[in-house]
């Protein structure tokens, strides 16, 4: 059956692979409702004001109506991700304190070097080879080995890790079909194995501190205390998720669309200064995270001239905003010396990304490594095989051959 609303098109696999069409009718539209009673926002402005708004939770529990899934979930203890201030501000702070400033504030340029050497390795080990898998050879073991040294996870239990993070994500996805709930329940169950096993290596580390996150969290006690325990593995999960997760589709999406664009490539290539500014733009024209989809009013609010009622699901399409023509000139054309880039990229407001800074250290260099590599290749499929997940969107694989 073809799927009728917006935004089961939009959250439609097939659609997965350019769903920017999609992003255009919704802003054309202004805020739309669904049949289930969901509004889309898809304009740049209205977005950026809902991300800033006091009004707008971020706990699902917030909803009239939560669906089956989300009740299912928030039998969970949710993340900060899923919380309001100032709880949310609580975990956030206690999470920040080993990661960067002010209290550990040389973290992430200390990783220079290690993200250097990691990325060096990775392409030695296919260097000669006529055909390679940007995902699984080098896009998904830099960001993993990174984060699992942050947090102090034994190297030889990323597989594990990798298992449990795919089942998480492709939960995310949507579509229904006779398979939904089946992910739903499986994304479930390797959150929970993910937190029972981060909960039990933080655990040995009490009382014997080392210098990874992992022990931080359960030695240093700031101003705002400790975690409990479920606190902890609620954390922790999401810090191991979202610290590789989003980079791994950054990456995947920057080698994809600078090999579309072999002018952005070689003027790169041989202008490495100008990748900051090519990974801001990255993050606008083919960004991670394409949508915020847990957002809820508090109160009855006017969004572009439309009432959103309390406790409705309210539907962010960040990857919308970041194409709006309204905010950015020509927005779907990628200009990596595009100025006034104030992207979606990493969200807003007071769950703006705090990993961002990493995830940008790690794309800058892992690209600036790769590109003189690929002068010879080309992409074996476009559009690639995607991943199932509308909200973290990115190829499952993306092969590249030579010649």
């Amino acid at each position: 059956m073809q799927p009728d609303t917006l935004f089961q098109r939009i959250t439609d696999y097939a659609n997965r692979a350019d769903p920017y069409p999609l992003y255009a009718e919704l802003r054309e539209n202004g805020v739309t409702r669904q049949e289930n009673g969901a509004y889309l926002v898809g304009t740049y402005h209205e977005i950026a004001a809902l991300l800033h708004d006091p009004r707008i939770s971020s706990d699902y529990r917030n909803r009239t109506e939560p669906d089956e899934a989300m009740l299912r979930r928030s039998e969970r203890p949710p993340s900060f991700i899923g919380l309001d201030d100032p709880e949310h501000d609580r975990l956030r702070r206690i999470a920040m304190r080993p990661f960067g400033p002010p209290h550990s504030p040389g973290r992430i340029d200390e990783l220079h070097g290690d993200i250097t050497r990691i990325a060096e390795e990775l392409i030695d080990a296919f260097r000669g080879a006529d055909r390679i898998d940007i995902v699984d050879e080098f896009a998904y073991p830099l960001p993993v080995t990174v984060i699992c040294r942050l947090l102090g996870v034994p190297h030889e239990d990323v597989p594990r890790i990798r298992a449990w993070t795919n089942a998480i994500i492709d939960s995310f996805d949507s579509t229904p079909g006779a398979h939904q709930k089946e992910r739903q329940q499986a994304g479930l169950d390797a959150r929970d194995a993910m937190a029972q096993y981060l909960g039990e290596l933080a655990g040995g580390r009490r009382g014997h501190p080392s210098d990874d996150m992992l022990s931080a969290l359960v030695n240093d006690a700031g101003p705002e205390g400790r975690l409990t325990d479920v606190e902890l593995m609620a954390t922790a999960t999401l810090l191991l998720i979202a610290g590789h997760e989003t980079t791994v589709n950054l990456i995947t999406n920057g080698v994809l669309t600078l090999l579309r664009h072999p002018d952005a490539h070689k003027r790169l290539r041989d202008e490495p200064g100008l990748m900051p500014k090519a990974v801001e733009e990255l993050l606008r024209f083919e960004p991670p995270v394409h949508m915020l989809p847990q957002r809820t009013p508090l109160a009855d609010i006017e969004v572009a001239g439309v009432t959103v009622p309390k406790g409705a699901p309210l539907i962010l399409m960040l990857a919308s905003g970041n194409r709006d023509p309204l905010r950015f000139d020509d927005p779907d054309r990628f200009d990596p010396e595009r100025e006034d880039n104030q992207h979606f990229g990493f969200g807003s407001g007071i769950h703006n990304c705090f990993g961002a800074p990493l995830a940008r250290l790690e794309t800058q260099l892992a690209l600036g490594a790769l590109l003189p590599y690929l002068d010879d290749f080309h992409l074996v499929d476009d559009p690639p095989p995607y991943r199932r997940s509308p909200l973290l969107r990115g190829p499952r694989h993306l092969l590249i051959a030579r010649g």
